[in-house]
């Protein structure tokens, strides 16, 4: 059992910004804004469910994705001790099979210095939802998702592994992944090497494909493309603490 789950190698797509006081309201209306476009990205993402003591009780609490429910699920998240702290939310989309779900869970409306605000969606690694979701095309709606929705300033959808491999502490916007964005206020991309896929999100930022295919910590070319492409973006000060 141990051998075969450290084949897995598991995926996220996760957004990220500083110091932002919102609303509640205001929290509700990006999150209105990404859950509708994320429906229009993949099946698997159409339904939402808020967190449970198991799998058969959070089936009984779906998130119904309004402005005005959201702002009560979102008032209900917010820290009881610290205000600057924000609001959070955890849901779950309700595929009762091991590695086919998926799961999101953001921060927002936080002000305080020494957290970020985020919103990070665990992705399958296997079975049909899998074989549809971890591609370019749903992970850049996914990724364009966050960016028009959020307005962070750096996302990344990228292998778990491959980022604990290439970067000891993991820190936001420090890394390079599979496919990343970056804001108009973080920089400008440079040019980078083929296969590497440059293209606009609208007038808010960049979105940078490393390769077509799925990336993965086993495949050296890779790694060695990762590599390369750090050394450009970090020369370009787009590889920035989040916080900073």
């Amino acid at each position: 059992m141990s051998e075969t789950f450290q084949r897995i190698e598991s995926y996220y797509a996760g957004a990220y910004w500083g110091p932002r006081k919102e609303s509640p309201e205001e929290c509700a209306r990006r999150a209105e804004v990404f859950l509708a476009a994320m429906a229009n990205v993949d099946p698997s993402f159409s339904r939402w469910f808020q967190q449970g003591r198991s799998r058969k009780d959070a089936l009984k609490r779906p998130i119904e994705p309004t402005r005005m429910a959201l702002e009560k699920l979102i008032r209900r998240g917010r820290d009881r001790q610290f205000e600057d702290l924000g609001y959070s939310v955890w849901a779950w989309n309700g595929v009762c099979v091991d590695y086919e779900d998926s799961g999101f869970n953001f921060k927002c409306g936080a002000y305080s210095d020494v957290v970020c605000n985020v919103c990070v969606c665990n992705l399958p690694t296997r079975g049909p939802n899998a074989e549809r979701v971890l591609t370019v095309p749903v992970l850049t709606g996914l990724m364009r998702s966050m960016a028009l929705a959020w307005e962070p300033d750096s996302a990344i959808a990228t292998s778990t592994m491959h980022r604990d491999k290439v970067t000891p502490t993991g820190s936001a916007g420090t890394f390079v992944g599979w496919i990343m964005y970056f804001s108009r206020s973080r920089g400008t991309v440079p040019p980078l090497p083929t296969p590497v896929h440059i293209e606009p999100v609208e007038d808010k930022g960049t979105l940078v494909v490393l390769t077509p295919e799925l990336l993965t910590v086993a495949n050296p070319e890779h790694v060695e493309l990762a590599q390369r492409v750090h050394k450009l973006l970090d020369g370009a000060g787009l590889l920035k603490p989040i916080t900073s």
